[in-house]
């Protein structure tokens, strides 16, 4: 492996086509320079979280290739899922491992934003890569969804930092970022009344007054009859 390494985490918006999925990782695995250490698809969530590490080179690459891909498979017009979303190419951030400083990942952040946006898909910067203080955290950029977007995305506030300033029908938009190490954990209970996981959700993270830095909301896992609590622990170092 090289001697600089990123973290490459992008999520997409399909995890029920496994034939989809694995066309999308199939371009990472074309590039010399890259890792893939992991890969999942939850079908409840609709959506795919692939794990890679490489040089600042090959993850660019990678994220643009990935990309190319996706917007030609998923179709945000038919997208149903229980995790929030607002595009395609969902979320796509980068973390420095090694070798690596946080401004050269808001760099790589930044010309895959650009790239993407002349794919036609709106970019935000967020994280450590935003542009502006309240595109910072993922959720504030994304509140609204896929469906909301098409109104949200007219305010000039919400101007996209790349690509058009006007909702991708079929694509959505993309969150593009260069953030520290993030540690999902997701609990399923055993009941089916998402008000029980809403309540545990809100006593856990930051903003109901639980844990400095963890993000939790409630889902309804409709395949299963159940209910999940999804957290993010987005700063373990600052955790407390």
């Amino acid at each position: 492996m090289a001697k600089k390494l990123v973290e490459f985490v992008p999520n997409f918006s399909e995890g029920r086509d496994k034939d989809k999925v694995e066309k999308i990782v199939d371009e990472a695995r074309k590039i010399k320079g890259l890792k893939i250490l992991d890969y999942s698809s939850d079908a409840d969530h609709n959506r795919s979280v692939v794990t890679i590490i490489g040089s600042p080179e090959a993850v660019t690459e990678a994220a643009i290739n990935m990309a190319k891909v996706a917007i030609q498979l998923i179709d945000m017009r038919t997208h149903h899922g229980a995790h929030p979303r607002f595009g395609a190419v969902d979320v796509v951030p980068f973390t420095p491992v090694m070798g690596v400083t946080m401004d050269e990942c808001v760099a790589i952040a930044n010309a895959v934003g650009k790239a993407y946006g002349d794919m036609g898909i709106p970019v935000y910067l967020y994280e450590d890569a935003c542009t502006k203080e309240a595109r910072r955290n993922l959720a504030s950029v994304r509140k609204g969804q896929y469906e909301g977007f098409f109104e949200k995305i007219k305010d000039p506030e919400w101007k996209p930092d790349y690509g058009p300033a006007v909702m991708n029908e079929k694509s959505g938009c993309s969150a593009v970022g260069a953030r520290v190490p993030l540690v999902a954990f997701n609990v399923n209970l055993d009941c089916s009344d998402k008000a029980v996981a809403d309540a545990i959700a809100k006593k856990v993270r930051n903003i109901g007054g639980g844990l400095h830095y963890v993000k939790a909301m409630g889902v309804k896992l409709e395949e299963r009859n159940q209910v999940q609590v999804s957290m993010n622990l987005v700063n373990y170092e600052k955790s407390a």
